[in-house]
């Protein structure tokens, strides 16, 4: 066998044990009912899918440095959120309200995890803020991001977080 050869070959296994691995999860992120409505009579309807993009992205970031949930598919509800600091639409609904303004803030996520053999697996994910103190700091939705992380950083260790 020349050198040649063993190259080739060696590509060739390579290649194939590449396209034999699993693919990553999707991830589904819709805006549950209620929150639709908080959307629409306070927070902003923009701003609200806005998060649930961001929620979906964090997740997706963080399933593709792992093989957890590998060829599952994730579908996510954003259930609740609260925002740190005003929303544009509180500011501009609210004369005398400032952006300086700050109170706790989080999220809730439902959802289930689908595996590629149809194992169906239930996902929820709840966290407010406990201490007014850290919510001075940060954007306008600070803990709710804080809540994605903490999330996407359990599924990415192949947890089922089932937390309210």
């Amino acid at each position: 066998m020349t050198m040649r050869t063993l190259i080739l070959a060696t590509a060739a296994v390579l290649a194939s044990a590449t396209t034999a691995m699993a693919t990553p999860a999707s991830v589904s992120v819709a805006i549950g009912p209620e929150l639709q409505l908080k959307a629409a009579k306070s927070l902003g309807e923009r701003e609200v899918n806005d998060l649930a993009k961001d929620l979906q992205s964090t997740v997706e970031r963080s399933l593709a440095k792992t093989s957890a949930y590998d060829g599952a598919r994730i579908e996510l509800v954003l259930t609740d959120a609260t925002p740190n600091h005003p929303t544009f639409k509180q500011l501009g609904d609210t004369p005398g309200l400032s952006m300086r303004s700050f109170g706790i803030g989080g999220a809730r996520i439902e959802g289930r995890a689908v595996s590629a053999d149809g194992t169906v697996t239930p996902l929820r994910y709840s966290y407010t803020e406990p201490d007014i103190r850290w919510s001075a700091r940060g954007g306008i939705w600070t803990d709710a991001e804080n809540t994605f992380e903490q999330f996407a950083s359990e599924l990415r260790h192949g947890k089922a977080p089932d937390k309210r």
